[in-house]
């Protein structure tokens, strides 16, 4: 059966809900990859530290010293 037209039109229907959900996160993906969308600024504690005078790059930092401790038996 159909409802009077004056109802439908009135109400949010699940079709036009969905769409809406879609169309926004549509949007919100194309705005992640814009450029320059984030406001994060790259860590520049990495960029300053000096290069490994012998080449490599490993450092024994405490994550990995934590790492050590766990694979003991």
């Amino acid at each position: 059966m159909h409802k009077p037209p004056s109802e439908s039109h009135s109400r949010l229907n699940r079709r036009t809900l969905f769409a809406g959900a879609g169309t926004v996160g549509a949007l919100a993906a194309a705005a992640s990859l814009l450029p320059g969308a984030t406001a994060e600024a790259p860590p520049e504690a990495a960029a300053l530290r000096p290069a490994p005078e012998r080449g490599g790059g490993y450092a024994l930092t405490d994550h990995v010293k934590h790492y050590y401790k766990t694979t003991q038996i």
